[in-house]
């Protein structure tokens, strides 16, 4: 017996809390002597679960205990491959294995780290049995579509993610299991995904029932599968797709959170991985998500008050894994951190707790003594909620209530009561600590003055960019300048915020810091930024590696051009295969150079035509980049565009070149079949439905939130019979509307019209097309008293807002655009330009060329408001909730010198604009040929 006693490696021995019990459970086994009976005896004296298991299980113990690692293997094998009387034989296996691990647990055999790696091998055993049990009988009875039981071994497309501990590979002793279940619709036709998920839900209904069921053999697992997308109205089994499409648009943080953690254990392991691959854009965000630090403490605080636990930490009764200083709090702790920097820093993307910390404090992201700390705390506190839910295989966290329960405790880790008491409280009040000093409560209150706070200060501290002792001196020499900027501002409360967000997406701080030292106007640029737009301000709290371009210089480079743009992106998009990946890389990239447009006009360092320019450069580059990208993985499934493909056409102020910051996209997708059918391809498409969906697919490309937001609105009514048409036209059908059936006003549209992307060849007819419809000859009457009816009817459907909306009225920016067309298509000029269309009708003799600078200059104010409005957050604008910076930018917009002036400039200038525009309108009313 001498020899398995070291085969088990036995280090330490649990006391008999009831010694009678565990000397009768240890003659069960008379085959093990030494440490081995001790242990024995020590684990069912403290223990009725074990020993009840230990008597079930007599025969085959000694054998186990004489190679624990072999007999849990085994077990575990067994366990993969059963076929037969699967729900008895997994109780089974489950008493074996849950004995084993306890007495190897107690023993000291096994670290906690291989005591929950073979609880959770064997759970993804379990799992993987329990569902394949589950379809073989559908499928013989032929109740699973196109399937057989050749497709047991992929579970028919079924995947079952493993979250929680279990996904970790950390699964507790007596823990239930967190699962959500997936399945792939792609194996299955349209017509087919009816009967297929019927039959999965039966299923994965099945399969739960065969784990958590209690039998005279006991159970296998609780099983929960409430972390599925909306659990109290979706059935147990999603479609993958349906899943993506929730976690795209509705996913919350602690779903980010619990994908961390998530794999896929058991069924269709590939598509499983797939899936969560997919996921990745969700759940890692590519700037340093300080957001998700208030989102924890949220968690933190409900989780709290809905156990009941908050107050001081008193040990009769703690919650191990929800009280304060517990589990969670150190895995939120980790986790909050991995959710941070894990979308850029790839190696901090790892499941298990320990893991986690390790990694954070190898990239500098948490101390490394307070790292080492929390493990070494996560590991004590794991071993006592062990020991706790031994006793009787409850599924409970809370420390005992009794002082005969504290003790029988104390005797299962072989520890004085008193010790393990004041080590429990040292532990947990530790831990509290740290996790607080970083979950600092966000202060509430509407007075601005509680926004500059010794709370908030302190918060700072803790910061990676002013952890150094260097980075901290640097701070406090810049510090009294920035928060004297800060507390002299309107709206400081929210301008602090920003700048906290600022602040906490910093990786370090000494280089960042002496340069504000050294250059005291980056730190006017970054209030202004964070006090003025909070646009801007949203952008800069998450994005602050974009100041890296101002360190270097790059920021103020001259505007590269469409071109340039354009051809940067689609450098950035081929270096990444993934199309998902592909569409974040999109966002990213248009947002640092939207920024950075921003930042100039707002700063005065490009004016209001500039600004506009530049917006659509990047627009359009966006589009350019995009689209052959959309077009491949179109094409992957469908075949490459029949025929010549298709171009964009950019209508509005999209086609014009002149966008504000929040400008949609008016767009008309055109394409030229040449003759063919439909495409050739996987699943070849009618050529009509061919380009529909690829323009759906562009849509959804530039609209689709993702985990890095969207790319722009668009806006497709300006195509033939609006949103009552098709939403890509065909290019024989485009010329035949356009040339017998278009309304004047969309003659008018096109004289603003821009092929942005597509053939060559294409975009040239198109232009061709373009310029011959607006060269046609008019009827100036006709053209002119359509323009007043047009006028007539949005004035009816539309008033401004007030003087400070400079988009809708008369005088103001849509009414000159409608009137420059008007000059644009009387002159047959093929160009795009405002003010070419104005000067054409001074040209024709329908303006005197002072109305025409009237219109021109206001057309000019009217922009710079509205780039303004977009930048402010307002639009149209409302200068009492601006703030003193805000003011100040409406008022260089307008050119006044007090707000007061501002606003009547605007009127007075609208008013002269709708005297111009009536008089041009009212000559040729009066005859003038």
């Amino acid at each position: 017996m001498a020899a398995m006693a070291k085969d088990l490696s036995v280090s330490r021995i649990p006391r008999p809390f009831n010694a009678e019990r565990g000397a009768e459970t240890a003659a069960l086994v008379p085959s093990v002597g030494g440490d081995g009976r001790k242990l024995i005896e020590g684990a069912a004296g403290c223990s009725p679960y074990l020993a009840g298991l230990i008597a079930k299980e007599a025969d085959w113990l000694p054998e186990a205990l004489a190679d624990p690692d072999a007999a849990i293997t085994a077990t575990i094998d067994a366990t993969d491959h059963a076929l037969d009387d699967v729900p008895n034989d997994l109780r089974r296996a489950k008493r074996q294995v849950a004995l084993l691990t306890a007495l190897c647990d107690l023993g000291g055999a096994w670290p906690l780290e291989t005591v929950t790696r073979h609880l959770t091998d064997f759970a993804d055993a379990a799992c993987g049995a329990a569902l394949r049990d589950a379809l073989r009988p559908l499928l013989i009875r032929g109740k699973i579509p196109g399937m057989d039981e050749s497709d047991l071994d992929t579970a028919c497309g079924i995947t079952v993610l493993a979250m929680g501990k279990m996904g970790a590979g950390e699964l507790n002793y007596s823990s239930d299991i967190d699962l959500i279940c997936l399945f792939d619709e792609m194996r299955f036709d349209a017509q087919e995904f009816g009967e297929a998920r019927m039959a999965f839900v039966k299923s994965v209904r099945k399969m739960c029932a065969t784990l958590s069921d209690i039998t005279a053999e006991g159970y296998v697992f609780r099983t929960d599968l409430r972390l599925r997308p909306d659990p109290s109205v979706t059935p147990v089994v999603l479609s993958m797709e349906a899943a993506e499409r929730y976690y795209e648009s509705l996913g919350r943080t602690w779903e980010r959170a619990a994908y961390i953690k998530a794999r896929a254990c058991a069924g269709d392991i590939t598509a499983g991985e797939r899936f969560l691959h997919t996921l990745r854009p969700f759940v890692w965000r590519r700037h340093l998500d300080f957001a998700a630090v208030e989102d924890a403490h949220t968690m933190r605080v409900a989780i709290r008050e809905h156990k009941k636990l908050t107050g001081p930490i008193t040990l009769p009764g703690h919650d191990m894994k929800l009280g304060r200083g517990g589990i969670r709090e150190i895995e939120f702790f980790t986790q909050t951190r991995q959710l941070i920097a894990g979308g850029r820093d790839e190696s901090l993307r790892v499941r298990g707790t320990v893991e986690g910390l390790e990694r954070l404090a190898r990239a500098n992201w948490v101390p490394q003594d307070i790292a080492d700390a929390f493990a070494d705390h996560y590991r004590f506190h794991r071993t006592v909620e062990h020991r706790v839910q031994m006793v009787r295989d409850a599924q409970t966290h809370a420390l005992p209530k009794s002082d005969e329960e504290f003790d029988r405790l104390a005797a299962m880790m072989d520890r004085d009561v008193a010790e393990l008491k004041k080590e429990l409280r040292m532990r947990l009040e530790a831990v509290h600590a740290e996790a607080d000093s970083f979950f600092a409560p966000v202060r509430g209150g509407p007075d601005p003055a509680d926004a500059i706070d010794p709370a908030m200060l302190a918060r700072w501290r803790t910061y990676p960019a002013l952890r150094s002792e260097r980075s901290a001196h640097l701070f406090d020499r810049i510090k009294p300048r920035l928060l004297g900027r800060l507390a002299d501002l309107p709206r400081r409360a929210e301008a602090l915020a920003a700048l906290d967000g600022f602040l906490a997406g910093l990786p370090a701080g000494v280089q960042l810091f002496s340069l504000f030292d050294a250059n005291p106007q980056l730190i006017d640029l970054l209030v202004d930024i964070v006090s003025t737009s909070p646009q801007l301000a949203q952008y800069l709290s998450r994005n602050a590696s974009v100041l890296d371009a101002v360190i270097g210089g790059e920021f103020f480079a001259p505007w590269p051009g469409q071109s340039a743009l354009a051809a940067g992106l689609i450098d950035k998009l081929e270096q990444e295969r993934d199309y998902e990946r592909q569409l974040d890389i999109s966002r990213r990239w248009a947002r640092e150079w939207h920024f950075g447009i921003g930042v100039h006009f707002l700063r005065g360092l490009i004016g209001a035509e500039e600004a506009g320019m530049q917006y659509a450069d990047l627009a359009k580059a966006t589009l350019a980049g995009l689209w052959p990208r959309v077009e491949a993985e179109f094409a992957a499934k469908h075949g490459t565009p029949p025929g010549r493909g298709a171009a964009i056409l950019g209508m509005g102020s999209l086609g014009a070149g002149s966008l504000t910051a929040t400008s949609d996209l008016d767009v008309i997708v055109i394409y030229d079949p040449e003759g063919a059918q439909q495409s050739e391809g996987r699943r070849p498409l009618p050529v009509q439905q061919y380009y529909a969906r690829l323009t759906k697919a562009l849509i959804t490309a530039m609209t689709a939130q993702t985990a890095e937001g969207r790319l722009y609105e668009v806006d497709m009514r300006l195509r033939p019979s609006g949103n009552q048409g098709p939403v890509a036209t065909s290019w024989a059908a485009f010329q035949t509307y356009q040339q017998n059936d278009a309304w004047l006003w969309e003659h008018m549209a096109l004289c603003r019209a821009n092929v942005i992307v597509g053939p060559a060849a294409l975009g040239e007819e198109i232009e061709a097309l373009r310029r011959s419809l607006i060269a046609a000859p008019r009827d100036r009457a006709t053209v002119l008293a359509e323009v007043s009816a047009m006028r007539d009817r949005i004035s009816a459907a539309k008033t401004p807002s007030g003087v400070w909306d400079a988009k809708i009225g008369p005088g103001r920016l849509q009414d000159i655009e409608l009137l420059a067309q008007a000059g644009l298509l009387l002159s047959g000029s093929a160009s795009r330009d405002t003010g070419d269309g104005l000067r054409a009708l001074t040209a024709l003799g329908l303006m005197p060329e002072e109305g025409g600078k009237t219109l021109r200059d206001t057309y000019a104010l009217c922009q710079n408001m509205r780039l303004a409005a977009a930048l402010l957050g307002a639009d149209p604008l409302d200068p009492d909730t601006l703030g003193e910076s805000g003011q100040m930018v409406l008022c260089r917009a307008t050119g006044g010198e007090t707000l007061e002036e501002a606003g009547q400039r605007a009127l007075n200038a609208y008013n002269g604009a709708a005297a111009a525009i009536e008089t041009a309108l009212g000559r040729e009313a009066w005859g003038r040929s």
